[in-house]
């Protein structure tokens, strides 16, 4: 008999698809493995009609299929690593990230060719402070509207013109063979990326030492790297979905240069620093960086964000 391997899994196209392609690998390399996805409807997937700065709370798209893994419902659980807490529970590990899709934003429009053609008052779809602070300290005016849904629902509200343009991420359009939408990219510098954006993370439990040693071939080194740098980054500043901040790591021979930033929500001020670290102190980088924005001003934007004041 085939040993059978259950992925946790959101119910969302992308997701869904995300999931069978670690399905398809897992059971390429392992013909003794059968996989199955087992959907998982989370609270981030209920509620669409508020935007997730207002939700609250963290691990909005992981914490029913976590409960399932701790239940013993599930084996593993293929997130988004932009999805994912720093703050995992116990007896939970992320075990293995993926070899990461492109970490770029898209701008997406039917009437402008770029950014730069949008006009000043231009009305833009996004449900990430991070990329709301960013357009607008690039083009202050703009009116920038909440947009919750998978990317099937966003790309059918711009189409129906209730947008003049959408922003998203670039991975999840080239994971659905949409890549073809993408009007433009923004560089990193331009739009730095959610924490772990592109990335793919397989949380399993820690006792299941021989199901991790089978799914190692699944895990990039370098994307490894790179994620630790910019979630020791995030678990600093206490962030999430809820919050504008962003990192970008990227790893060459030894050394990891992680590139972090606080913004107000407004966009009226960015603070951005970047530092170069080994690679075995990925994650202490990421708290370095985070410590440098926090004293140049970063700490009273997020006291404001977060409408209280932090520790240290």
């Amino acid at each position: 008999m085939k040993k059978v391997i259950r992925i946790g899994t959101r119910g969302s196209l992308l997701a869904w698809t995300q999931s069978s392609g670690v399905k398809d690998q897992i059971e390429a390399r392992h013909p003794g493995f059968e996989v199955e996805l087992v959907k998982i409807v989370t609270t981030g997937d209920k509620i669409l009609d508020v935007p997730l700065a207002q939700v609250g709370g963290k691990g909005l798209f992981v914490k029913e299929i976590e409960e399932a893994l701790l239940r013993k419902e599930v084996d593993l659980a293929v997130h988004s690593m932009k999805d994912v807490p720093t703050d995992l529970p116990a007896d939970l590990h992320l075990g293995i990230v993926s070899r990461r899709e492109d970490p770029r934003d898209a701008f997406i429009s039917n009437r402008y060719r770029s950014f730069s053609d949008l006009p000043v008052n231009a009305l833009v779809g996004t449900s990430s402070l991070r990329r709301r602070a960013q357009l607008l300290h690039l083009k202050p005016g703009l009116a920038i509207e909440n947009l919750r849904g998978n990317l099937d629902t966003r790309l059918r509200k711009l189409d129906e013109n209730h947008y003049d343009a959408i922003i998203v991420a670039v991975a999840g359009l080239r994971r659905l063979g949409l890549a073809y939408r993408v009007t433009a990219f923004f560089s990193p510098q331009e739009m730095l990326p959610a924490i772990g954006q592109g990335a793919l993370g397989i949380e399993l439990r820690r006792e299941d030492n021989e199901l991790l040693q089978s799914l190692s071939f699944l895990n990039d080194h370098e994307t490894a790297v790179a994620v630790r740098a910019e979630r020791g980054f995030l678990a600093r500043l206490e962030g999430g979905c809820q919050v504008p901040i962003g990192a970008f790591g990227q790893v060459a021979a030894d050394r990891v240069t992680l590139t972090g930033m606080v913004a107000a929500v407004d966009g009226g001020q960015i603070i951005k620093e970047t530092m170069t670290g080994f690679i075995e102190e990925a994650e202490s980088l990421g708290v370095k960086v985070a410590e440098q924005l926090l004293g140049r001003g970063g700490k009273a934007i997020l006291e404001e964000v977060y409408g209280r004041n932090m520790i240290g």
